[in-house]
């Protein structure tokens, strides 16, 4: 009886000890390695800017059928989310529209003993956008910063020359981006020359969100990725300042540099990608990922050596 017994004992003591085997295994991955995607397959968890979320869907798209192995899962919130995410270790990948601020990278590091890696994976433009029945065509920085910054004196479209008929109030209605967007970031370092924004915008959630508001308000001015443009609102060109030639925001201008509000977008990682997100950087990197990126209608790496 006493045999039986140390027996079952035995029997029981490898049977948790096996269990606990297989649940380390299974709860292994993330950040620090690649996580099962729960179908056998390997998961990738890459969040951040809205104005990247269209390109980013469109590589997870094309890179699950490139490597079935992986599942890239993608999620928006804006660069601050991303690199928040990055900073508390919950993330493979974040997207950012801007450069991750020292204080971020800091605290990074001090979460997680690592040091954020820079990845440069493509440019685009900020374009200012307008209703179609808006008659202005083009637009100065210095005009867009006496709209946009706190003080600024724009505050009618007569004022920019443009007719009042096709709004009844003649009131210019702001749409902006939230502060943790990283277009709202770069607007503000490039047109407000890092001053505050004025009170009383339309601050929308994402980059689509700012093009739909405009499409839908005759009187109203907005500014998001230039891959975003439907047919349902307007380019306003851009100059520099009143004499200067304006340009519209197109791949070449990028390329060029002619175009004014323009900028990098980036990927970042906690230290240097191993396996399988190393991979997946690698292949946005290739030819392919890029040509998939111009097709999204922003500016490929090795087009322009902007930064």
């Amino acid at each position: 009886m006493a045999r039986q017994s140390s027996l079952a004992l035995t029997l029981r003591l490898f049977a948790c000890v096996s269990l606990t085997l297989v649940l380390v295994a299974c709860g292994s991955g993330g950040p620090e390695g690649d996580a099962s995607d729960g179908k056998g397959g390997i998961s990738i968890q890459n969040t951040g800017s809205d104005t990247m979320l269209q390109v980013a869907q469109a590589w997870s798209e094309a890179y699950g059928k490139v490597n079935a192995n992986v599942s890239v899962e993608v999620a928006g919130g804006g660069s601050g989310v991303g690199i928040k995410d990055l900073m508390q270790g919950t993330v493979d990948i974040a997207n950012c529209s801007r450069k991750i601020k020292p204080a971020e990278f800091q605290q990074a590091v001090q979460n997680t003993g690592k040091e954020p890696k820079e990845f440069i994976v493509g440019f685009d433009g900020i374009a200012v956008y307008a209703h179609p029945g808006n008659p202005l065509e083009d637009i100065s920085l210095e005009q867009l910063a006496q709209i946009y910054k706190e003080n600024g004196t724009m505050t009618t479209w007569s004022e920019l020359g443009a007719s009042a008929g096709f709004c009844p109030s003649d009131e210019i209605v702001r749409f902006s981006r939230q502060s943790n967007s990283g277009t709202y970031a770069f607007f503000r370092k490039a047109v407000l020359d890092k001053g505050d924004f004025k009170l009383g915008s339309r601050d929308m959630h994402g980059s689509k969100d700012v093009v739909d508001a405009v499409a839908h308000t005759a009187c109203s001015i907005g500014y998001s990725g230039m891959g975003y443009k439907t047919d349902e609102v307007k380019f306003l060109a851009v100059k520099k300042t009143e004499g200067d030639k304006a340009y519209m925001p197109t791949i070449q201008n990028v390329l060029t540099k002619d175009y004014p509000i323009a900028r990098p977008l980036f990927i970042y990682t906690l230290g240097e990608p191993e396996g399988e997100v190393k991979a997946y950087i690698d292949w946005i990197l290739s030819p392919e990922g890029q040509k998939l990126l111009a097709s999204e209608k922003y500016v490929p790496v090795g087009s322009t050596d902007a930064n």
